[in-house]
């Protein structure tokens, strides 16, 4: 399996969607088919190397995320299909050559293939992203100062796919109900998925409760720390 990671934020105090993150990243020309090749699924190995263009080329490279949006929504209506899911690997390959084209108009020149070059790209747009406009405004409105936060690191994580098959979902989950109080796990996951369409609002995800009745066999690990976690889940079998 190729190793793809993710470039994560991580600052003293949880700021859940204020900061940017990469998924994928690793993923290039090569790699998409040693995917192919090692779980023998073309449809997860497009539609991880389509979703990672699309944060790239808006996170690292500035490019409006509306354009990948807007081809994505295309794509659907020709296909006339309402949801990602019902897109073939067919589609999600040809999302890519429209994805790879969006990049060369608007940045100049297409997503660098090297590995590493992604890699101190990414880490660079996460650590810029504490001062992006939205994590400013979280910290200004919930009175986090320098003193008790001043910066933030950089995670470099391999990756767990939530968009691999019907036994994968991704979410949010947190240690308690963040409205009451109570000692509960609370939050909401989609199957086959990954994290940016939890937030996205392209599917409506799922109370995080019911992964006991549709995904019985997915353990979840639950973490004692009062914050919001994102995950990715991956049952195998």
């Amino acid at each position: 399996m190729p190793l793809l990671v993710s470039v994560r934020s991580g600052a003293a105090v949880s700021m859940p969607g204020m900061m940017d993150t990469v998924l994928n990243l690793g993923i290039n020309d090569g790699t998409v088919n040693g995917l192919i090749k090692r779980v023998g699924d073309e449809r997860f190995a497009w539609d991880s190397y389509r979703r990672f263009i699309s944060l790239f080329g808006s996170i690292v490279l500035n490019i409006d995320s509306e354009l990948f949006h807007f081809a994505m929504d295309q794509l659907k209506n020709k296909r006339n299909v309402q949801d990602d899911i019902n897109l073939t690997a067919t589609d999600m390959q040809e999302l890519v050559k429209i994805y790879k084209n969006i990049v060369i108009e608007k940045y100049g020149k297409p997503i660098p293939q090297d590995p590493y070059e992604q890699l101190f790209m990414a880490i660079e747009a996460v650590f810029a992203s504490w001062n992006g406009k939205r994590a400013m405004d979280y910290r200004k409105e919930f009175k986090i100062t320098p003193k008790i936060a001043n910066g933030t690191a950089a995670n470099v994580q391999a990756m767990v796919f939530g968009n691999i098959g019907a036994n994968s979902a991704t979410g949010v989950a947190f240690t308690r109900d963040p409205g009451t109080g109570e000692n509960v796990l609370f939050g909401d996951y989609l199957e086959r998925a990954q994290g940016e369409d939890i937030v996205a609002g392209i599917r409506t995800p799922k109370p995080i409760i019911e992964m006991q009745q549709s995904m019985p066999k997915t353990m979840i690990c639950r973490c004692w720390f009062p914050y919001a976690v994102a995950l990715q889940f991956q049952c195998l079998e």
